[in-house]
């Protein structure tokens, strides 16, 4: 997972999409962001290739990711979000497992989440799992 959090924006986050996709990405609306997840890395550590099974699981399971754009709603509550935004755009963040909509764009994984599934902000995701 660490090469691949490299691959979707490395510790400087670069948000830019590509030219042949950036039209593709959903503009998130009312409270959602949109988030882009990293791949899972392929081999274990120890170099052991993992199976499809376990790679789909931890697609799906995954906990980290970057904040690609906030809706115009996004923590505009002020009675539940008293201290302001918890992330903003280029943000790697740590969010419930599970949750939002999943979506594929070019072979990306993409999910729109509610603002409040954002636990934590974090500078370099790199070694973040789920346990």
């Amino acid at each position: 997972m660490a090469e691949a959090l490299a691959e979707v924006g490395s510790v400087e986050a670069d948000t830019t999409a590509t030219p042949r996709n950036a039209h593709q990405l959903p503009d998130p609306k009312g409270y959602k962001i949109l988030i882009a997840m990293p791949e899972p890395d392929k081999k274990t550590e120890g170099g052991i290739i993992k199976s499809a099974k376990t790679l789909h699981i931890e697609e799906v399971g995954s906990v980290v990711g970057m904040v690609m754009a906030l809706g115009p709603d996004s923590y505009q509550d002020k009675k539940r979000f008293p201290h302001g935004p918890y992330c903003k755009k280029g943000d790697f963040i740590v969010m419930r497992a599970y949750s939002g909509t999943r979506f594929l764009v070019h072979g990306n994984e993409f999910r729109l989440i509610n603002d409040d599934s954002v636990e934590a902000v974090v500078e370099d995701p790199r070694g973040i799992v789920t346990i």
